[in-house]
């Protein structure tokens, strides 16, 4: 929520400077090439902090853990291997209106919980990564359009 707070402040600049058709038509050329990326038609390196999660996470400070929880969640702490979320920060600061901003950031926060859950629920013996593997090229479209979708419906109906 404090990041689509930040995000939905300073998109108020362009929302109030830059007319709307020319924010849309630059969001949907935006969300076309992540649609592509994500489809595997185009390649491109999206913004990422490309390190791996550490062992002594929690043991950090009295607050680690929950410093670590908020870079893994806004994409600061690790890599990203989507381009999705930059996908919403680009939304949020260019179309959507800042009330729907926390719509769109609590959609955000249960998709990528959703990975984690569904990893761990599966199985122990990495049988997730298996059927990830066999179903990526599928799914990270789906998901693609379904993001851009729900993007539209917040830039819309807000």
């Amino acid at each position: 929520m404090l990041v689509a707070f930040a995000a939905a402040v300073l998109g108020a600049l362009p929302q109030a400077l830059i007319p709307a058709p020319v924010r849309w038509v630059l969001f949907g050329v935006l969300a076309l090439a992540v649609v592509a990326r994500e489809a595997g038609v185009v390649a491109f390196r999206v913004p990422q902090n490309a390190r791996l999660v550490a062992e002594d996470v929690q043991h950090l400070r009295q607050w680690g853990a929950l410093q670590f929880g908020f870079e893994m969640g806004t994409g600061m702490r690790t890599f990203s291997p989507s381009a999705l979320p930059h996908l919403v920060l680009v939304a949020v600061v260019l179309v959507v209106p800042f009330p729907a901003a926390f719509a769109v950031a609590a959609g955000f926060a249960a998709g990528r919980l959703a990975m984690p859950l569904l990893s761990n629920a599966w199985s122990d013996d990495g049988a997730w990564t298996v059927v990830w593997s066999r179903t990526e090229r599928v799914v990270r479209p789906v998901l693609a359009l379904t993001a851009t979708g729900a993007l539209a419906v917040a830039m819309l109906t807000a």
